[in-house]
């Protein structure tokens, strides 16, 4: 029982460190970023091929980087026009951009799935409670945590933060302030495409590399904002962990519901509460 807990909370903290990165895009540009899954998908594949050679830890690092400039172009290119625009819009032009990435991808990397290697350093597995468990998944929850308690103190007790705070709840007031915003959308759009550049690298040895490796975890990912509430960190912290256990006790005892539960928990949430669990609060 404890070792599928453990894994439940391994797949919420990917779940996190994607869905959080949604959170940040959202809160600011109040832009719905369909095509996040395929940044994470980017992120892995950039992050093996600096493995493939041997350096896994730069590859981590290489991919982080340049996830956040490509967030940044995008920022600057398309993001900041498409809050001035219906949301369809957006659904529509970040679906777009989605299918060009996976484009380019199989271009570079093909269609053929691929195994990224775990680093040596965290390769073999560790007793706990009797039974094996992997220790570069204690990895993955331990980078889930530290960049929750990151964001969180970044967020609360930095002027930057206050700042992002104050332009999520509104924009044209903090500008109204002397802040800039435009500057504060590039920073937060790029840690936000960092994050998911940061998921795909550590999600990659745990899943197999493919030009559609993003939409499944992307779905879920937007499950956890919903039910977290829209601009929450600490309700997709939670939420994220919560579908995590719902994904990995699903797989085991109700493998035909798997699928759907997630779904399920969705509806509920929205009917019990619309906001979700901390509605639009940071």
């Amino acid at each position: 029982m404890l070792i599928q807990v453990l894994n439940g909370i391994v797949y919420g903290g990917l779940l996190y460190l994607l869905a959080v990165g949604l959170v940040l895009i959202f809160g600011l540009r109040e832009v719905v970023n369909f095509a996040h899954g395929a940044l994470f998908m980017i992120g892995a594949y950039i992050g093996f091929s600096v493995a493939a050679m041997g350096y896994w830890w730069s590859g981590l690092l290489v991919s982080v980087f340049a996830m956040a400039l490509v967030g940044c172009a995008l920022d600057a290119a398309v993001f900041s026009t498409l809050r001035k625009h219906d949301h369809i819009v957006t659904v529509l032009v970040t679906f777009g951009i989605l299918l060009i990435l996976e484009t380019v991808v199989t271009k570079i990397w093909g269609k053929a799935y691929l195994s990224y290697p775990v680093p040596p350093l965290l390769a073999g597995t560790i007793n706990i409670g009797g039974s094996p468990f992997p220790i570069y998944r204690l990895f993955v929850i331990a980078v889930s945590v530290a960049v929750a308690v990151s964001l969180s103190l970044w967020l609360r007790y930095t002027r930057t933060g206050l700042y992002i705070r104050a332009a999520s709840t509104n924009a044209r007031v903090t500008s109204m302030q002397g802040i800039n915003v435009d500057r504060l959308s590039l920073i937060v759009v790029g840690l936000g495409t960092a994050l998911a550049g940061l998921s795909g690298v550590v999600a990659g040895p745990l899943l197999s590399l493919s030009p559609t490796m993003g939409n499944y975890i992307l779905i879920d990912s937007f499950i956890v904002v919903v039910i977290g509430g829209l601009g929450s960190f600490a309700g997709a912290f939670i939420a994220a962990l919560l579908i995590g256990q719902i994904h990995n006790f699903g797989a085991v005892y109700l493998p035909w519901a798997a699928t759907v539960l997630p779904f399920m928990l969705m509806v509920g949430i929205l009917i019990w509460r619309p906001t979700g669990f901390a509605g639009s609060r940071t």
